[in-house]
């Protein structure tokens, strides 16, 4: 933790308010116990902003579309233009600039589209804080919380505001984002000494951003957004996540364009000059040359096939928060999840209630009953189930005190009074429990009997025995305490008398065990990373027919280091008895070996889990931090619902290869081609102002890619960018088109003796009717004539081929400087564009023969 935030103070601008009386730094948060009304939380809002602790701030439409005008290659092309201008070429100018506007819009139109669609699904799952307004508790979103505002936390919730604690109940808090401090703080209302300025010190105020781990309370609102302690240090906070996989590749694809695109222009550059060709003519010509070396729809072919995916994933009842997660979602191998909802119905029934000799127990029952009804912290399924099994009259007790579950430990005790005796009630994991113990309750009796080893042996055996149905198994156990005893704590658990065992079923879903093995045949493997024991793991994987490959316990984990553990995750499938450290080494041990990994957790404890993993999955019922990690929210817990989302991220990478793969081969091939010209032709071979309209018809042909099918083949098993995969396809494909087209240049100047003007309008068609064609070759990895493009896809396409053969016919052509070619032209470019569409299917199938038997790609 950096030194700056643990130490963290109050600041001139951020004074110590919580040393003052709640009038005092603000008279306007002095309201009643009702809370604020309606049209007063309006009004504040309108006054102090939204509750972001960040400025985000959106830029005008405007604003968003000129900072399109940013990129360099289009200040060059502006500059150009501008040249054009001043030197009277005033058609130049106008084309270019045309040219350059109707490229920005499309972008521009298409990626704010995409933009908004992905912003109104994250704010679908977004944090909730629960608030007294008129008098009754309701849920806002967070960013409308106000100060004045009186907030209701209970154990799960996230912070909404900085304020005051008005009523606390066994409240602890995490804090360490800002003050280090590793273990929870308890609050309570009360004022503090004058010294008490520093954050760690403020234990009457809670903060935004921190965690309650247990307990419940009532605060003040005092401080939103910026205002707030992790406003003020919002930078050293908040950083970018880390790069996915897919984001690294797309930045080195962007670097490999960018190499070969400054080489082949300085190469234009220096041939025309050599060869005294007009300095302006080059310069444009070089300048366009780049633009249609580089992949300038790329972003927004992402950014719409990304939203795109989005908003098929929340048919589908998933929802994405971060959208770059839905390739990594398609990329990944490997799921962890707990046992819990995922192979079982999350539906836990009490069952059993024995005492330590397997008899039932209506002793142990009321002992359990009597824990989770006083327990003020989280509350567990296993907690409710117990409320749930039968109702227990408590008015005879009084609860005193509590030391709050924490997975360390993993258990929970209560101090209770009843007038004329105070007892420590426990519950939590059986083994920790039994091992805390002295005594145990005899059968049928008051009668406490030491717990010698063959009575430990015994209540062992009757553990397993429980596991070994189905049941998960809680161990029940008490303690008298003196009558002035007020505070627990951990050592209090001690010297227990143990009661007995509670059992719980949670029936298996029935849909699990044939959704795990459509998610293996189609290239997941899915581990199971639980804190329940591998005995009832084991029972239910058995009941579902789910293979067991390997068993790693928590306390083995423990005593391995991190290259060992990397080993041994390889083959296991189940995680037992693991705690949230352990989880998430178990993650980054899968990692460290190569796979891409997702987690699904929906408690306090999946949070580093969830950061962890290269895709987070939560669900719309977890607690607000699972559900602020997670990169996506499943509204239905269930592993199919997951599967379409792996599915509907590979149809997205799918496409998104499809725009790559056409900008390095041929597209390249026809750049490359252009460059290759410049060495033997007395003239430019394509006017600067023709590439510029080759290019925007080429990329108004490429926009419907986003809705193009992909084949089920590319479906079946995940994959990643792979650079080495991306420059081998380019230099197989890229030759074929720069061949096809120096064979264009023999046909226009050998066969039909073609001018300057002929030969740069032949080629723009040809070039064009190539390129555009070429990507029902590439967008399928099988036959093209079964693999059925998208109809939209084929109606552009054969639109931009439309006109492309037609402009030299209309007065528009000669403004671009375009002639008529005669009809034999368009009789040898049929015939040309069918053997190369045919030479380059051969070649791709040979290209992904010769992979495949390298082993090299995944199909």
């Amino acid at each position: 933790m950096n030194k700056s935030i643990a130490k963290s103070k109050a600041t001139p601008d951020n004074p110590s308010w919580w040393l003052k009386p709640l009038t005092e730094p603000n008279a306007e948060l002095a309201t009643d116990a009702a809370g604020l009304s309606n049209a007063e939380a309006r009004s504040r809002l309108a006054k102090f902003g939204l509750n972001l602790f960040r400025d985000h701030q959106q830029k005008s439409l405007i604003l968003q579309f000129l900072a399109r005008f940013k990129n360099p290659l289009v200040i060059l092309l502006l500059v150009a233009s501008a040249i054009s201008a001043f030197t009277g070429e005033m058609t130049n100018f106008v084309i270019i600039s045309v040219m350059v506007l109707l490229s920005v819009t499309l972008d521009f139109v298409q990626e704010h589209r995409a933009g908004k669609a992905a912003e109104s699904l994250r704010h679908s799952v977004s944090v909730h804080a629960s608030v007294i307004r008129d008098g009754k508790a309701i849920d806002v979103p967070v960013t409308d919380v106000v100060p004045g505002d009186l907030a209701v936390l209970s154990a799960g919730d996230m912070i909404p505001a900085d304020g005051l604690v008005l009523e606390a109940q066994d409240l602890f808090v995490k804090q360490a984002l800002l003050t280090g401090e590793p273990y929870p703080v308890e609050k309570h209302p009360g004022v503090l000494a004058a010294d008490a300025t520093e954050l760690q010190d403020a234990t009457n105020a809670v903060f935004m951003g921190t965690t309650v781990i247990s307990g419940s309370a009532r605060m003040r609102v005092v401080k939103t957004g910026t205002g707030t302690a992790i406003g003020a240090i919002a930078d050293s906070l908040t950083r970018q996540p880390p790069a996915t996989a897919f984001e690294v590749g797309t930045h080195r694809f962007g670097l490999l364009i960018m190499r070969l695109t400054i080489l082949l222009v300085l190469f234009v550059l220096l041939v025309n000059a050599f060869m005294h060709k007009p300095w302006l003519d080059s310069f444009l010509f070089a300048v366009a040359l780049a633009v249609g070396l580089t992949p300038e729809l790329l972003p927004m072919v992402v950014s719409v096939t990304l939203s795109r995916g989005a908003l098929h994933m929340a048919k589908k009842r998933v929802i994405v928060k971060r959208l770059a997660s839905i390739q990594n979602l398609g990329s990944m191998d490997v799921l962890c999840t707990d046992k819990t909802g995922t192979l079982t119905e999350a539906k836990i029934r009490l069952e059993q209630h024995v005492d330590p000799q397997g008899k039932p127990s209506e002793r142990v029952l009321e002992l359990a009953y009597l824990n989770s009804f006083f327990e003020t912290g989280l509350k567990s399924p296993l907690d409710d189930a117990i409320l749930a099994h039968e109702n227990i009259d408590v008015s005879a007790w009084k609860k005193i005190d509590e030391v709050p579950f924490d997975f360390e430990r993993r258990r929970v005790s209560v101090l209770l009074d009843k007038g004329d005796a105070r007892i420590l009630v426990v519950k939590g994991a059986s083994e920790e429990i039994i091992e805390l113990c002295t005594h145990y309750e005899q059968q049928g009796s008051d009668v406490q009997v030491p717990l010698d080893k063959a009575a430990r042996t015994q209540i062992h055996a009757e553990h397993i025995a429980l596991e070994k149905e189905g049941f998960r198994v809680l161990g029940i156990a008490w303690r008298n305490v003196p009558q002035d005893h007020s505070d627990a704590v951990i050592g209090d658990e001690s010297d227990l008398v143990f009661a007995g065992f509670a059992g719980f079923l949670d029936p298996p879903k029935a849909s699990a065990g044939t959704a795990l093995a459509a998610l293996k045949d189609w290239g997941v493997a899915v581990k199971i990373v639980t804190g329940d024991s591998e005995l009832v793991t084991q029972h239910v994987c058995a009941e579902l027919n789910i293979p067991v490959t390997g068993i790693l316990m928590g306390k083995d984990i423990a005593q391995m280091d991190d290259s060992a553990l990397r080993i041994r995750v390889e083959t296991a499938n189940l995680f037992c008895r693991v705690n949230p450290s352990q989880k998430d080494r178990v993650i980054l041990a899968l990692k460290a070996r190569g796979h891409v990994v997702g987690y699904m957790g929906d408690g306090i404890n999946d949070a580093p889990s969830l950061h962890s993993a290269d895709v987070g999955i939560s669900v719309d019922s977890a607690v607000d931090v699972a559900k602020e990690a997670a990169d996506m929210i499943l509204l239905d817990q269930d592993l199919n619902v997951l599967l379409d989302g792996v599915l509907e991220g590979r149809r997205t990478f799918g496409n998104i290869m499809k725009y790559i793969m056409m900008g390095t081969s041929s597209n390249f091939g026809n750049m490359f081609s252009m460059a290759g010209a410049a060495l033997f032709l007395p003239f430019l071979p394509m006017l600067p102002t023709q590439i510029l309209l080759n290019n925007i018809l080429y990329d108004l042909s490429e926009v419907p890619i986003p809705l193009d099918e992909v084949d089920q083949e590319e479906l079946r098993k995940p994959r990643v960018l792979d650079m080495n995969f991306i420059r081998n396809f380019m230099l197989v494909i890229g030759p074929i088109s720069s061949l096809f087209d120096f064979l264009t240049f023999y046909v226009m100047l050998v066969v039909l003796k073609a001018n300057e003007t002929l030969f740069q309008t032949g080629w723009f068609v040809e070039s064009l009717s190539t390129q555009v064609l070429v990507i029902f070759i590439i967008r399928t990895r099988g036959n093209p004539f079964k693999s059925r493009a998208h109809p939209v896809l084929v109606a552009t396409s054969l639109s931009v081929m439309l006109i492309a053969a037609t402009l030299p016919f209309t007065p528009l052509g000669g403004y671009f400087g375009f002639v008529a070619p005669p009809a034999e032209f368009y009789a040898i470019l049929a015939a040309m564009v069918v053997v190369y569409l045919s030479i380059v299917e051969l070649a791709k199938r040979g290209f992904y023969h010769w992979y495949r038997g390298r082993g090299m790609v995944k199909l």
